[in-house]
């Protein structure tokens, strides 16, 4: 140890500001004569002495030197102006030894300051090392005197260069090792706002260490009155990849940075007295992120152990600092290959009985092993753990802090802008993370606890990062391993040989938590935190779960056992504490190295030995012992480990789009429309064509077509005529329909031609314009009439366009009926109407998937997907297809790409975590699971303050018209604050009727049920129901049933009545009935007023052909306030039943309110066949026009068309028809029954009851067909 740190003075000290130097000099103080050039000279007679004065060996006269190196700026004395003090009386100059180069014997150092003190020049290169041996030891015992000492440095600065630098340099010190070095230079500017600290502040300096050691103090500075204090204190130290100064050290240890305040002198005071003001911490990290220079701000908190005044609220109090480098610390593949990793230790809960804060002080540690340097393991150890008793539980958010120890200013150990957010358990990666576990972890938060709130960062370069991936993947749990140590105490006394041999094997509490490290490789995740349990540390089990064969608390266990009472981590104690170390510390610390060195060595031969694994497992025993007791307590940690990058990097959203673009390659873009003045003057021209073709078509209807050869009609008959057209014309009101589809046209010309948008201004000119206007259309109406009377086209017969809603129900209407032919001809017809609509493009493929045609249906998903790449469902669509075929490459693309474009749709990540599942990759999609739980939340609480809102709305409405109405005025005298306070109570009583609104839900769920007028109680949406809804829909029956059993195990008071019916309409779809039945029971049993539940048994007992039951079951649908989803059925089927038990005025009743809902030919036929049976002929002509005219191709209703006309035409009465069917003027219906029974006959009619039934008819009254 001891040697270490006399390393680090040595590299802390080579910057600006201080320089490495050898110090020369005799045992008696007296400086020898140079010698001469041809050999060894009288006052050093060395054995090697070569033909030049520079290879002197210094280090052999510095060991000599009557100048104590504490004096020389070891300790801070080495500044320009300090004197040279003389050997004390009686003391050996060479007893002072000299500090060593780490791993190098032999070599001495010498601590001076580049300015040099009076006497001395400042060091040359090459007098700044030397190497010796035993040989030379004794030879240069000769006492230099002060002149030789100035020759020495005067022929050694003249002889200095390249070469002499070279060839005089240590082995270790090659080129190549020192082109591994770098310099941090750290520059304190000045000071802000000291005077916020304390306000008589006058003297001050800056003191700056790092890594334990001190790198130097600056001058005096006078404080101004405004708190300022102009430093420029510029100090370094030597950064190496090796050396003390590391990766490891700089990403994790920050400068520390302290304001000393000078105090003034009393009158019998020798020295000034110093007294520390307040700290700053200056984090180095940007070093390693690859800034070569930087300057920061840093926050100056008062020290603790100062009587100093508190810090104002307002104060800024600062140090500005600035920090740069040479070069780069890492190298731009280093930078880009490598990672950066932090873990945050928060606390440990629930922790065993005997952990209490009384008798010796005890040290609560945790440590994990972490790869940084290629295979080089670093230990992440984290000290000094806080144990807490009963209270309130840490507050949130709160800082990290950083592991440094014996700090003065408190406030000093918070990171910047780094803190603790903590989050809901269930978006936790460990364990007891279950809704369960609840109330256990909200219980031991506010219980005995260690807190820590530490935080650890490490750079790992890319060799490291390789292999952490590797130990991941072959090992996903990592040990993270805890205990308890005795502080030792400071005193004296001498322990034995046997006692420190004990201390030194035994780890008292010692249990390890077993992280699971696996999420970290799933892609784009960077951050894993959670709760993980404590167990016993035994080594089988270690070695079983973790593969690694030591542990890492027994390695540093010589170093644990250095800590005494009141200090912290090892290397990291403060240096205002610390006094210079005296012969006998140092002796000290050297023999502990020693037998450091030797416990070491002893335990790897201990390993081999048979009597040193007993030894082991006797030790191993008695520490699970008190292991135990975190299994006993339900000890659990609570940590975080994040990375800067991810290890399995994401997929861009740019290459996601990229890669769906190459299996979908887009639809080019849609013809832009035509516009402009051209196409509105053609369009008024087709208007008045047509409007033109309507009133001629009208002409004939009154007064017939009259034929060339009738001769010219007379003046006052075409005036006649003209009248009685005009009153027809607006008596049938479609001279207004006229008009109306004329006005748009001229609005196009007005906008598109006069480019007329606004009002105008006054009133003559619009009557100007209008005058215009109508000129232009006049002379543009008789151009088209010209046109038209040229050339007249036949028009042709109309065709009944059917919407897009209408043409979905009749998909549907033939799905559910089994007519797979009429469904497809139904979604084709929509896809004609419009092929760039998406939507039918969705339809047609689930349509495709319910008919088992997985080809057609990835068809229509990529036609959907290419007439948008971004259609999020869509994408989902093509991934579940692409399972449904085993092209899994292709759906993990569709489904991340959907994930990347919505990140807030809860279905995506559920269906992304139901995929990973299917690939066995169980820790992605548990992540997938918990991102679609916290987007279903969000969604939640958002509906939740919606519907909240309003609430408050309405009871502040309430509130304010009870407490204050227009008949209560307030009285005389009352102050105005009085009023004032009238809606804050107002106020408080609507938060309060809405807190109960808010709970009212719940507990009305659970104690009361609900009537027959509320409805019934909905369950809570989980993120599987919510899929199952999905995927339903499209008929993904494979993802159906993945899903439902998540929901299965999901659910912790059992199945739902939610699952039960959904699992229902599953079974019923693949026609398994005895398995539908049992869920349709249990959900009954669950919920016995959902409406839904009745209609999917109603559906059931239909298919079963079971019509009483499906008839009971159906009007008990019927009757509830609140509609099932698929109540079309509910109608249809209900209808069918009563036509069949001869209830016609029921069915005439029920298809009317399909009708109304939703008519369809199906609907409007129920309600003509009722009305037929019912004797009611005109309304069963009507109703079965409208069922023809929406569905011209069914049989059924051709046949019972015929039957209508053979009523009538036999019942000898006039048409007394509301629709203008296509019949034949005359009396009888005869030709019109024959019509209709050859379009029955030509679609062929496949109901032989009716059939039947229309032959007798046609025997009975002897027409109708035209065979008899």
């Amino acid at each position: 140890m001891a040697t270490a740190r006399a390393g680090n003075r040595m590299q802390s000290s080579r910057g600006v500001g201080h320089t490495l130097t050898p110090s020369l000099g005799g045992r008696d103080g007296s400086v020898a004569g140079p010698p001469s050039p041809q050999g060894p000279g009288k006052g050093c007679p060395h054995p090697r002495w070569r033909r030049d004065w520079h290879t002197l060996p210094c280090a052999k006269i510095s060991r000599r030197l009557p100048i104590s190196r504490d004096k020389l700026g070891c300790r801070g004395y080495g500044k320009p102006g300090a004197v040279l003090p003389a050997p004390a009386a009686g003391e050996d100059p060479g007893s002072r030894p000299a500090a060593s180069e780490p791993g190098s014997r032999g070599s001495r150092w010498f601590f001076g300051c580049s300015s040099a003190p009076p006497g001395l020049p400042p060091a040359p290169r090459a007098l700044r090392w030397c190497s010796s041996s035993s040989s030379c030891r004794s030879s240069c015992d000769t006492q230099p005197s002060r002149s030789h000492v100035l020759a020495v440095f005067d022929s050694c600065r003249a002889m200095e260069g390249p070469s002499a630098t070279k060839e005089f340099c240590p082995p270790d010190t090659s080129e190549s090792q020192l082109s591994l070095r770098n310099v941090v230079q750290i520059t304190v500017v000045k000071a802000q706002d000291l005077k916020s600290i304390k306000s008589d502040t006058s003297i001050t300096l800056v003191r700056v260490e790092y890594n334990g050691v001190i790198l130097g103090d600056s001058s005096k500075a006078d404080v101004s009155p405004n708190g300022m204090a102009n430093y420029n204190f510029t100090t370094s130290f030597e950064y190496s990849t090796d050396g003390p100064n590391s990766w490891v050290d700089i990403a994790q240890k920050p400068a520390l940075l302290t304001v000393i305040e000078v105090l003034q002198k009393e009158k019998k005071q020798k020295e000034e007295k110093t007294m520390p003001l307040g700290q700053a911490v200056l984090d180095l990290l940007p070093l390693l992120q690859g800034q070569c220079s930087f300057t920061v701000l840093a926050p100056l908190y008062a020290a603790s152990t100062s009587p100093s005044e508190s810090l104002h609220p307002e104060a800024k109090c600062a140090l500005e600092v600035s920090v740069c480098t040479k070069k780069p610390l890492l190298s731009s593949s280093q930078l880009s290959d490598g990672n950066f990793l932090s873990v945050t230790l928060e606390a440990a809960y629930s922790v065993p009985e005997a952990f209490v804060p009384t008798g010796p002080s005890q040290n609560y540690m945790a440590c994990l092993q972490i790869p940084a340097l290629g295979k080089k393991e670093v230990p992440l150890l984290f000290m000094n753990g806080i144990l807490k008793l009963d209270g309130e539980k840490e507050p949130l958010p709160r800082p990290k802090k950083w592991s440094l120890a014996n700090i003065m200013a408190p406030g000093a150990l918070n990171i910047p802008n780094s803190f603790i957010l903590g989050g809901p358990y269930e978006d936790e990666d460990g364990e007891l993370n279950k809704t369960k576990d609840r109330e256990f972890r909200i219980q031991a938060e506010s219980m005995k606890r260690i807190v820590w709130d530490k935080e650890r960062r490490c750079y790992l370069d890319p060799a490291a990062v390789l292999i952490l991936k590797n130990r991941i993947a072959e090992c996903q749990y990592w040990p993270v391993e805890v205990c308890r140590m005795p502080v030792t105490s400071s005193s004296k006394g001498k322990t034995s040989k046997a006692d420190k041999g004990d201390e030194d094997r035994q780890i008292f509490f010692h249990g390890v938590a077993y992280v699971n490290m696996m999420p970290l490789l799933c892609p784009g995740v960077k951050r894993i935190r959670g709760a993980f349990r404590v167990f016993p540390y035994q080594d089988s089990e270690v070695l079983e779960k973790t593969k690694r064969q030591q542990s890492v608390l027994r390695d540093l266990r010589p170093q644990m056992g250095l800590i005494k009472e009141g200090s912290g981590t090892p290397g990291t104690n403060s240096s205002l504490s610390r006094a210079v170390p005296s012969k006998a510390q140092r002796e000290d610390k050297e023999k502990m190295s020693r037998e450091q060195e030797f416990n070491r060595r002893t335990s790897n031969t201990t390993k081999i030995q048979l009597s040193g694994v007993a030894e082991e497992a006797a030790s191993v025993t008695s520490v699970s012992l008190d292991g135990k007791q975190y299994v006993e307590a339900g000890t659990f940690l609570v940590m975080e480990i994040k990375l800067d990058k991810a290890l399995v990097p994401k997929r861009l959203q740019e290459e996601l789009t990229r890669r769906v673009k190459e299996m979908i390659p887009p639809r080019p873009p849609l013809p832009p429309r035509t516009g402009g003045a051209k196409k509105a003057v053609e369009d008024y021209h087709n208007h008045v064509a047509s409007i033109a073709v309507a009133i001629l078509s009208e002409y004939h209807e009154l007064f017939g077509k009259q034929l060339p050869d009738q001769g010219a009609t007379d003046h006052q008959t075409l005036e006649e005529q003209r009248r009685q057209l005009n009153f027809e014309l607006n008596s049938s009101g479609k001279y207004f329909a006229f008009k109306e589809q004329l006005k748009y046209a001229v609005v196009k010309i007005v906008r598109e031609k006069y480019l007329k948008t606004t009002a105008f201004e006054t009133q003559e000119q619009f009557q100007a314009f209008l005058s215009e206007l109508y000129v232009y259309l006049v002379d543009q109406m008789h151009i088209a009439l010209n046109q038209l009377l040229y050339e007249e086209a036949a028009s042709p017969a109309p065709r009944i366009r059917m919407t897009d809603e209408q043409l979905w129900l009749f998909a549907r209407e033939a799905e559910v009926n089994k007519d797979y032919k009429l469904a497809s001809l139904y979604h084709q017809q929509r896809i004609a109407q419009d092929q760039h609509n998406i939507q039918y493009w969705l339809d047609y493929g689930a349509f495709c998937l319910l008919l088992e045609d997985t080809f057609k249906a990835q068809e229509c998903f990529r036609e959907a997907l290419s007439l948008d790449p971004h259609h999020v469902r869509s994408l989902l669509l093509c991934g579940i297809v692409a399972v449904m075929l085993q092209h899994y490459e292709e759906a993990e693309i569709f489904f991340e790409d959907a994930c990347c474009l919505e990140p807030s749709n809860v279905i995506a990540w559920t269906l992304s975590g139901l995929f990973c599942e299917l690939q066995n990759n169980n820790i992605q999609a548990e992540m997938a699971f918990r991102e679609a739980k916290k987007k279903l939340q969000v969604q939640q609480a958002r509906e939740r303050s919606i519907s909240g809102q309003g609430k408050k709305q309405i009871s502040a409405t309430s509130v304010g018209s009870s407490s204050l109405g227009p008949e209560q005025p307030l009285p005389e005298g009352v102050p105005d604050g009085s009023a004032k306070e009238l809606p804050e109570a107002g106020e408080e009583l609507t938060l309060a009727s809405v807190a109960q609104e808010e709970e009212a839900p719940a507990s009305e769920a659970a104690t009361e049920e609900p009537s027959p007028v509320s409805g019934h109680s909905k369950p809570p949406c989980t993120i599987f129901m919510k899929a199952v809804e999905f995927l339903t829909e499209v008929n993904a029956i494979q993802f159906v049933r993945m899903a439902l059993a998540h929901e299965l195990l999901s659910q912790q008071g059992g199945p739902s009545s939610a699952y039960y019916l959904a699992l229902a309409r599953t079974c019923l779809l693949k026609e398994e009935f005895s398995k539908c039945e049992e869920c349709l029971c249990e959900a009954i049993r669950i919920d016995f007023l959902n409406p839904d539940v009745w209609a999917q048994k109603g559906h059931l007992c239909y298919l079963r052909r079971d019509l009483q039951e499906a008839k009971e079951c159906y009007e008990r649908t019927v009757s509830f306030v609140e509609d099932a989803a698929d109540m079309h059925f509910v109608y249809l089927r209900l209808g069918s039943i009563y036509l069949e038990d001869k209830e016609y005025g029921k069915a005439k009743q029920i298809y009317l309110q399909a009708c109304k809902s939703s008519a369809s030919c199906l609907t409007w036929l129920g309600v003509g066949i009722a009305c037929y049976r019912l004797g009611e002929m005109v309304e069963a002509e009507d109703a079965l026009s409208e069922a023809n005219a929406l569905n011209n191709s069914n049989a059924e209703v051709w046949a019972y068309l015929a039957l209508v006309c053979l009523q009538v035409s036999a019942q000898q009465a006039p048409r007394p028809s509301l629709k203008n069917t296509a019949c034949i003027p005359g009396g009888g219906r005869q030709l019109e029954a024959e019509q209709c029974y050859k379009y029955a006959s030509k679609l062929g009619l496949d109901d032989s009851a009716l059939l039947q039934e229309l032959h007798a008819a046609q025997q009975r009254l002897g027409f109708g067909d035209p065979s008899l």
